[in-house]
């Protein structure tokens, strides 16, 4: 198994509760994080999955790297991709460590559905929440039929993908390309248009069924993520669109996550995606608090209200 080394100021251990943050590098969230969680007395130790695992000869048959035992909870910032059978080992980590009695934020069951773009769309539609109409097929034949059929432009997604990477736009079936660069599946997603000046949509960061903090991103291109160029700016959002954060994130069982919403040209608000391992340094930049500190408040919230583990 392989050593996570963290920086020093990451190896305080107050007397608090004790909090494992699932990432791929030690970054400005996570040290950020370390600081919110250590006013709350809580110990927060980075973990790497890669260095976790299960061990029918463990106390509860999971093994998370940095604990003699299980920790009291479990952030999940950030996972590493890999192959099919790691990243399903990885999952089934965090899938132990709840059976486990583990407090885990967001748990698999949400990382999977968020993940995965086409069950996101299916339980958001699922639970009467507005969002765009989709599509997942494996065929190219199908794929061409849904945009020959919908004579509209669509949005053509990784199903496996995040911060604005891999999109594409689709006016023709023409525009498809083979199965091998989609890895055989084809998400399609009908596109909304910008409002004129520009394009827009907005993030909301939604933890414990509240909103955190709101902002629109503008972009004089159709991909508004800020990793894409997209500007951050400050926003105070509507008590529907609020609504419709909360909801989306319910929707997938996600305890905090970041919810993309979109405006159409008739005003109608609908929701583009879930993200349950959100990042917010674009959003921090035009929230005037610490937002780590309200992620971390919430969760030591809810781990104190739990009974201890003994384990």
């Amino acid at each position: 198994m392989h050593a996570l080394h963290e920086p020093p100021a990451l190896r305080a251990v107050p007397a608090g509760p004790r909090i494992g943050l699932v990432v791929c590098k030690v970054d400005w969230h996570a040290r950020a994080l370390a600081r919110a969680f250590a006013t709350h007395g809580a110990a927060m130790t980075p973990v790497l999955l890669t260095a976790c695992g299960l061990s029918a000869s463990a106390p509860c048959g999971v093994v998370i790297a940095g604990f003699a035992a299980v920790p009291d909870a479990i952030m999940v910032r950030d996972m590493a991709g890999g192959t099919f059978e790691a990243v399903t080992l990885r999952l089934g980590i965090l899938h132990a460590a709840r059976e486990a009695g583990v407090l885990v934020w967001n748990d698999a069951r949400a990382i999977e559905r968020c993940v995965d773009k086409s069950m996101t769309s299916f339980l958001l539609a699922r639970a009467g929440v507005p969002t765009l109409p989709a599509w997942a097929v494996e065929s190219r034949d199908e794929a061409c039929a849904i945009v020959a059929r919908e004579r509209g432009p669509l949005v053509l997604k990784p199903l496996f993908g995040s911060q604005g990477r891999g999109l594409r736009l689709v006016t023709s079936p023409a525009d498809l390309p083979g199965a091998d660069a989609v890895r055989g599946v084809y998400y399609l997603q009908r596109f909304a248009g910008g409002d004129g000046d520009g394009f827009r949509d907005f993030r909301l960061l939604v933890s414990r069924g509240r909103i955190v903090a709101a902002m629109a991103r503008h972009s004089p291109h159709w991909i508004t993520n800020v990793k894409q160029g997209g500007r951050p700016v400050a926003v105070a959002p509507t008590a529907q669109m609020a609504d419709l954060a909360v909801a989306a994130a319910a929707a997938v069982g996600a305890s905090f996550a970041g919810v993309d919403i979109i405006a159409g040209g008739d005003g109608a608000l609908t929701v583009l995606e879930v993200n349950s391992m959100p990042a917010w340094s674009g959003l921090q930049k035009v929230t005037p608090f610490d937002i780590a500190a309200r992620l971390a408040s919430d969760l030591v919230a809810v781990a104190a209200a739990r009974a201890p583990l003994t384990a």
